[in-house]
């Protein structure tokens, strides 16, 4: 296949300044993903007052971010697959740019929510796409390092977002929030269009000519990188243009029920559980933390968005654990652990009836940045179980399961906290950890392998 030997020059190429530029602009988009996602969660315990906002309003205005997230998810996925990654992940940053000053404008409930809901498009189809590409930048060895460093710009986005937060709420007031979240996102856009297109995705459409420019370029940086000491190693050589031109372009197309095909479904419904099940616990506790120990503990302001900050603090450092472990302890046993140990402290929570706010800062602090590293390691291990042709896809398709539990989660606790307490949800985040828990001991292995050799 005229492939094969691109492939095997894609692989023997060295991580280069190529790779760490890509990294840096793709991850630059996620940053400002991560600060859009948040930005609500520090702006409403103003608005809550100003408004007189209700719990089960709360609930579903954090959801209605999610709920656009969903659509998000599955239509720029779609058009990844269709126009590639580039332009896909350039037209999501521009949108959740735009709608997030929008927000900054919005007067009342109902404008912000809609907003909201229209802004999670494209939140929701950033980082599924972004997975993808960086996914297929990268070679089997030494991936999940390279992947879990672009990966922990999404929790340092968060733990910005809720430092931030803590600090320009009370001075400038929430609108800051949404201003901040927009403005750099358009010059971001601006960055994404001049990166090259996934050479991967254009060899799986039959743009051999141009997969073969963007994999020499890609040589060439590493040769760059490279030659100071003497390591880099002559890549295979493949057809010359002229004769690619001569044979008829072969192209694969991904379609939305593959992932469902009978070689694919296990994994894929195990995955569609992880996702669902980190995300209703992660989500629900990053959104509501600021206003639960504002309202529910009665810390002020200021005090509730510090303690709030804590949890994304928590997650950055476990995944920088995370990043250089990945590839020895493996995928699998990673996810397991972290859902049974998050969970533990979750579970203890629950048995004491969350009365102290020192136990929860404490152990819901713990519990939410060990289980908020499967979250990133989610977003490295679905793009690896997929072939190029249905990546993007497979990957937006299980990232809609977590928008799904991410809008059902918070309004879930809104009614919950109101009914029965906040006691009684730490049990129902103890039992969801427990059901990731069981589902992560079904996952496939991915570490050290080739993408091509994991799709089988």
């Amino acid at each position: 296949m005229l492939e094969s030997p691109l492939i095997a020059r894609l692989e023997n190429v060295p991580f280069s300044r190529f790779h760490a530029k890509a990294r840096i602009v793709v991850g630059s988009a996620t940053f400002f993903d991560a600060f859009n996602a948040l930005a609500l969660a520090f702006a409403l315990p103003v608005l809550i007052r100003l408004w007189e906002i209700t719990p089960a309003q709360t609930g579903f205005l954090i959801g209605s971010s999610y709920v656009g997230q969903l659509a998000g998810a599955l239509l720029f996925s779609w058009l990844a697959e269709r126009f590639g990654r580039v332009p896909s992940a350039a037209a999501a940053t521009a949108l959740m740019s735009v709608m997030s000053l929008a927000c900054a404008v919005a007067g009342n409930f109902p404008a912000l929510f809609a907003y909201r809901l229209i802004q999670g498009i494209g939140v929701g189809g950033e980082m599924p796409v972004a997975a993808a590409y960086i996914s297929e930048l990268s070679k089997a060895r030494g991936r999940g390092r390279f992947f879990m460093l672009y990966e922990m710009i999404f929790p340092i986005g968060l733990m910005t977002t809720s430092q931030a937060g803590a600090l320009i709420v009370p001075l400038w007031g929430w609108r800051a929030m949404f201003l901040i979240g927009g403005i750099p996102g358009l010059i971001i856009t601006w960055l994404l269009l001049r990166l090259p297109e996934s050479p991967r995705w254009l060899i799986s459409k039959g743009r051999i000519a141009e997969a073969e420019f963007v994999v020499k370029e890609i040589e060439l940086a590493g040769r760059k990188f490279e030659d100071a000491r003497g390591k880099f190693e002559d890549a295979p050589q493949i057809a010359s243009t002229s004769q690619i031109r001569g044979a008829p372009p072969k192209f694969e197309r991904g379609r939305w029920m593959d992932v469902l095909a009978p070689s694919f479904r296990s994994r894929t419904l195990i995955v569609w559980t992880l996702w669902a099940s980190a995300y209703f616990v992660t989500n629900s506790l990053n959104n509501w933390m600021p206003s639960l120990y504002n309202t529910v503990y009665h810390l002020g302001l200021q005090q509730s968005l510090r303690a709030a900050s804590m949890t994304n603090i928590a997650q950055v450092a476990v995944l920088l654990v995370c990043a250089f472990c990945i590839d020895r302890i493996g995928r699998r046993k990673w996810t397991a652990v972290c859902f049974l140990a998050g969970g533990v402290g979750l579970a203890a929570l629950a048995f004491t009836g969350a009365r102290n706010v020192a136990d929860v800062i404490v152990l819901g602090t713990l519990s939410y940045g060990i289980i908020g590293s499967i979250n990133a390691v989610l977003y490295l291990y679905t793009p690896e179980i997929y072939p190029t042709r249905m990546r993007a896809i497979g990957t937006g398709l299980a990232t809609s399961w977590l928008r799904l539990a991410s809008a059902v989660g918070p309004a879930i606790v809104g009614m919950m906290v109101g009914a029965e307490g906040i006691g009684s949800v730490f049990i129902l985040f103890a039992v969801i950890s427990a059901v990731g828990a069981v589902a992560a001991l079904w996952m496939i292995e991915t570490q050290g392998r080739r993408l091509e050799e994991i799709a089988g």
